[in-house]
């Protein structure tokens, strides 16, 4: 959806793959859940924001509140729905994700990754919210679609995936030319096995 990502490779190859610095103090990481920061490539620079939108001042078609913190956007509405004005897009670069299955206590954690080991930059958007104390605070969703061949069997949404050279088109292009890139992966290129040995406990 994704559920939980992980960034194990270098900084500074993921630093040159986006032509940025890398930020400070950033090293692997196994198990990157919603609410802790992640790295994203806003279209100029890879910095840091939350993972997980604050709903402050958002408001539904209805004009009712938006409550729930956003983490994932569903691609066939995140260019329409009002609670999504104003925000811009970038790049969550990740080695791979967490999916699970089955029922509470029983739930198998699968691990879903490039078969060639290629990183892989999801499509986020993001804004900059402000605290009451005058506090910004960057936050970013992932943007989903309906799964490919590789994940359909667990999994009912994936993460629209970016090939490098669509990076900056879905940063700095029109709604429609980012629309065109919200699509599944090609099926094949991703491999699903069982996620072993990953501290669930934290980052």
């Amino acid at each position: 959806m994704p559920g939980r990502l992980f960034l194990t490779r270098p900084g500074a190859e993921v630093a040159e793959a986006f032509g940025s610095d890398w930020p400070e103090g950033q090293g692997p990481r196994a198990n990157i859940a919603p609410g802790q920061q992640v790295v994203v490539w806003d279209g100029a620079a890879l910095r840091l924001m939350r993972w997980g939108m604050i709903p402050v001042g958002r408001v539904n078609a209805r004009g009712r509140p938006v409550m729930e913190t956003i983490v994932n956007a569903r691609s066939e509405t995140v260019f329409a729905k009002s609670a999504f004005e104003n925000t811009r897009r970038g790049v969550v670069p990740c080695d791979g994700w967490y999916e699970w299955t089955g029922k509470a206590r029983r739930k198998q954690p699968w691990r879903i990754a490039p078969k060639d080991g290629s990183l892989l930059g999801f499509a986020a958007i993001w804004d900059v919210w402000t605290a009451p104390n005058g506090a910004e605070l960057a936050q970013v969703a992932t943007v989903t679609c309906a799964p490919n061949g590789d994940v359909a069997p667990i999994h009912h949404r994936m993460g629209v995936i970016l090939a490098p050279h669509e990076w900056p088109l879905w940063c700095g292009g029109n709604t429609s030319e980012a629309q065109a890139l919200c699509h599944p992966w090609p099926d094949g290129r991703l491999e699903v096995a069982h996620a072993e040995g990953v501290d669930w406990s934290g980052a």
